[in-house]
């Protein structure tokens, strides 16, 4: 699947470059050949509420195209909690936003990954991961976990390019808003955000 972002300043074009070299060795993790374009990283953003209490989680940021529209959202960089399977993406990250924390681990063990990094519950997750290369089953196991280290209602951002939820969605248990497509992006993605319907969160 093709992604190319809309030009973004210099670091654009070498990105690409570490995205594409990123999927050529395992296309299953990566999901995407360059990173999210700027109009698809601000709707991102925009269901995240900077006056929220708590840290706000990615998921999959990469090169950091997301992590950029959350700061110009007004999410305070220290706030940020990045977890990132590719340690050349870590280090990346690490040398642009140097104030949040970059965590090198498996976004699908988020309640692993974090086992004693969060000082209280998230006011968000955003994820950029490729859903659709797993299978449902764990697809809702990253959402429960998610809502299980997160405030009550706090919402799971996701995007897809398909036309279809990336997380089938069950009666009952979620609710979940589409935004409209982003034809800015090439090619076309639109954001999903989930909720869980319980009261409260589970204490992870």
């Amino acid at each position: 699947m093709l992604h190319r972002p809309a030009p973004d300043g210099p670091k654009s074009r070498p990105d690409e470059v570490r995205f594409l070299q990123s999927w050529l060795q395992n296309p299953l993790r990566t999901g995407a050949v360059s990173p999210s374009g700027r109009a698809l990283a601000r709707t991102m953003a925009s269901y995240v509420d900077p006056k929220s209490d708590g840290p706000v989680i990615e998921l999959g940021p990469g090169t950091g195209p997301v992590t950029a529209a959350l700061l110009a959202r007004g999410v305070a960089q220290e706030r940020l909690v990045l977890i990132e399977y590719n340690p050349q993406f870590c280090d990346l990250l690490k040398a642009r936003f140097p104030q949040a924390t970059v965590i090198q681990g498996d976004a699908y063990d988020m309640k692993g990954t974090l086992e004693g990094r969060l000082d209280a519950p998230a006011a968000a997750v955003v994820s950029s991961l490729p859903l659709f290369t797993r299978p449902a089953q764990q697809r809702h196991g990253l959402l429960r976990q998610a809502f299980g280290l997160c405030c009550s209602r706090a919402p799971f951002i996701q995007f897809t390019y398909a036309v279809v939820s990336p997380v089938p969605l069950e009666t009952g248990t979620l609710d979940a808003h589409r935004s409209p497509r982003i034809w800015a992006n090439l090619p076309p993605a639109r954001v999903w955000v989930y909720r869980s319907k319980q009261a409260e969160a589970v204490a992870a």
